[in-house]
């Protein structure tokens, strides 16, 4: 087996929100094109209805009657203004939360603990190193390290949202002597309880200068944008093909297509290059997409485009094609959480991923610019298995 994944490594201004200015309030005898006045206390709901159906047919309304609805408080409210998620210092507050409860839970196995900090596809990584751990023999388990984010040097990210998204923020951590290692985080609302937070990825990018501009409004605050939007040049559908195709065939379908060869889309063609060599003559080992278990996407717009957050799933099956009998593959250590010792004729591995790509606004190939991998599961097969 061959483990392709990235370790954990430890990292703002965000001014306080403005408060929107109250619409203007026409007065109470605005003239109509014709002269006629018009009461809008008598005339509010027809005038309602004219500013609705306007997007729509332009008949039935004056131009000072349009006008007019746009104005008044009742027409503002049908188009609400996005908020943001959540405060800086609230954000702050979490990032902090989450390294010292992920510190308690993983330092005990405490499963529970850590999934009231954690979801996703970032929790579902976090159990199998907990069950990969608890499998190998107590002198090859590393020590866990205590660990925690220089808040001095993490940018936050806090989108505006409308009434019922779920909220979300993303961060930026720093480390190093020289700030060259940077990880992304996304942190959203918890689904069982709203007013918990949840570490959802964490991905380290490879090269930090790669990360675009993301871009602010003059209060400070960063605008979500539909991952799956049709004016991105690759939308999360398309980056999840592009990203198992360099696992499957080494980006020769559609990765390099989709893709620039950054350093981290060439290092998924190179896993695929030596781990379906691994087997040698006597076997062969193929991926294979699969259902993503975490359909979740972020996205930021940047200067340039957005830059978009995500999962996949892919699988991998081993197969031995032995030529004498009684020949099999023996799991390595890291696999025998799932696998035990026995020898088989052929494996499945499912591994869960978070990717994070610079996706541009015109038709030009995005840049991968890191993701991370667990094995989440693995499997016996069958001496019958073709791959």
């Amino acid at each position: 087996m061959v483990e392709h994944c990235v370790g954990d490594r430890a990292t703002s201004l965000i001014p306080p929100p403005r408060q929107p200015r109250s619409p203007r309030r026409a007065g109470p005898h605005a003239p109509s094109t014709t002269g006629v006045p018009i009461r809008i206390t008598r005339h509010a709901l027809p005038l309602i209805a004219c500013a609705v159906g306007a997007s729509l047919a332009l008949t039935g309304c004056t131009d000072s009657d349009t006008a007019e609805s746009k104005q008044t408080p009742a027409s503002s409210a049908l188009k609400p203004t996005p908020v943001p998620s959540l405060t800086q210092a609230q954000a702050r507050e979490a990032l902090t939360h989450y390294s010292k409860t992920n510190n308690l839970a993983r330092q005990s196995q405490d499963r529970a603990l850590l999934d009231t900090v954690e979801g996703g596809p970032r929790y579902a990584m976090s159990l199998a190193d907990i069950k990969q751990d608890e499998a190998l023999p107590q002198a090859d388990r590393e020590p866990y390290r205590p660990w925690s984010y220089d808040l001095s040097a993490t940018d936050l990210y806090i989108p505006r949202l409308k009434d019922g998204q779920q909220r979300w923020f993303a961060a930026v951590t720093r480390a190093g002597s020289q700030q060259q290692y940077a990880r992304v985080l996304i942190l959203a609302e918890s689904t069982k309880s709203k007013q918990q937070w949840e570490t959802v990825a964490t991905i380290d990018i490879d090269d930090p200068k790669q990360l675009p501009q993301i871009v602010l409004d003059k209060d400070g605050y960063a605008t979500a944008v539909g991952a799956t939007s049709s004016s991105l040049a690759a939308p999360v559908g398309v980056l999840r093909s592009a990203v198992t195709d360099n696992f499957a065939t080494g980006g020769e379908t559609t990765g390099k297509k989709v893709f620039n060869p950054s350093e981290a889309s060439q290092r998924q063609i190179k896993v695929h290059d030596e781990t379906t060599r691994k087997v040698g003559p006597r076997g062969t080992t193929r991926f294979a997409s699969a259902d993503p278990q975490f359909a979740d996407a972020y996205a930021l717009k940047t200067t340039t485009g957005a830059l978009v957050i995500f999962s996949h799933t892919h699988t991998h099956t081993q197969h031995d094609a032995v030529t004498a009998p009684g020949m099999g593959i023996v799991p390595e250590k890291h696999d025998r959480a799932w696998l035990g010792t026995s020898p088989g004729p052929a494996f499945t591995y499912t591994f869960t991923c978070s990717d994070i790509a610079s996706v541009p606004g015109v038709p030009a190939p995005s840049s991968l610019l890191g993701y991370g991998c667990r094995r989440t599961d693995a499997k016996a097969a069958g001496p019958s298995t073709s791959v």
